[in-house]
């Protein structure tokens, strides 16, 4: 991207992809702006079904990450046209559409491509007030940090592939990444939150790190109190990574401060890739415990997992 030519400027274009923030904003008017996103990727279940309804929330997360509202969705396709059941592909989007309607997101078309690996994913268009929009650059020093949802989906999709996985693992982790961002959404608008994100595929610390960094301030974590989903952490042990574990590790590079007090099996699902994981939320100190209060209405294991100091030698510091 660095060596693309600089966009013109745009006064209505609110958020850009400049601070690698979950959805683009643009303003349409005073008080009305779209919020846009796109995301797809291979499949992390062996259930095509679960695997469209999860893609859906996937792509839909990051409309709600930034507090609006999710209107529309373009279904992306990759799937080969030989060696697999066409039935499969029908299940992924049945899946998909089944979400997608019961959070009141209206399919208005899609492409599909002739391709061996399959994946799957939508562009999703949503609404929002200008005043409301919650984005990564937000968090001030003296925020606490707040995580909607437990992690460690990523090594539980490895164990998923390498047969190492319970069924209630899997299960568990099926229901988490089915529990949607739209009640995080909610609140942050009632609380009148300004610094949020969504965790995903940069796993917990390179989606903190993002924000730290978007918002020129430090965060510290604390890694005993990130809730982690039965399972994940002898996953870990196992070495049921994914990729991501390298890749996320070079992300942040030494902008990370890891104490060596730290279990390093705990380190690896701060590192873990996250599907249609929790809202990583910076709130007031003020208003950290009535809006933990109404997140756990529907967040039940939402916890307070850190807190927004000054800028320091890193940006994000791990204890």
């Amino acid at each position: 991207m660095s060596e693309l030519p600089k966009q013109p400027a745009d006064p209505n274009l609110i958020v850009g992809f400049d601070t690698a923030d979950d959805a683009g904003v643009y303003r349409l008017h005073d008080d009305l702006a779209l919020v846009q996103t796109l995301d797809f990727f291979t499949p992390i279940v062996d259930d095509p079904f679960d695997f469209g309804r999860i893609s859906a929330l996937n792509s839909i997360n990051d409309v709600w990450a930034m507090a609006g509202t999710p209107i529309t969705a373009l279904a992306i396709t990759c799937f080969p046209k030989t060696g697999v059941d066409p039935a499969i592909l029908t299940e992924i989007m049945r899946g998909g559409l089944e979400t997608l309607n019961r959070y009141g997101v209206t399919l208005i078309g899609g492409h599909s491509v002739d391709n061996a690996q399959i994946m799957f994913g939508y562009s999703i268009t949503g609404v929002i007030n200008p005043n409301q929009v919650a984005r990564n650059s937000g968090a001030q020093p003296g925020d606490l940090v707040i995580l909607t949802k437990p992690i460690g989906t990523g090594v539980i999709s490895t164990g998923i592939k390498k047969a190492r996985a319970s069924e209630e693992i899997v299960a568990a982790s099926v229901e988490t990444m089915l529990t949607p961002g739209k009640f995080a959404a909610e609140a942050m608008r009632e609380f009148g939150v300004k610094g949020a994100t969504d965790v995903t595929g940069f796993a917990l610390l390179g989606h903190a790190w993002e924000m730290a960094w978007a918002s020129k301030v430090t965060i510290e974590i604390y890694a005993c109190a990130v809730p982690l989903l039965d399972g994940a952490l002898e996953l870990a042990e196992a070495g049921m990574l994914t990729s991501g574990d390298k890749t996320n590790r070079e992300y942040v590079g030494e902008d990370v401060e890891l104490s060596p007090g730290v279990d390093g099996n705990l380190i690896k699902l701060l590192f873990d890739p996250q599907t249609a994981g929790g809202m990583l939320i910076a709130v007031a100190e003020d208003k950290a415990e009535a809006l933990l209060g109404t997140l756990r209405e529907n967040y039940s294991r939402a916890q307070i997992i850190g807190k927004v100091v000054p800028r320091g030698s890193r940006s994000i510091v791990v204890s």
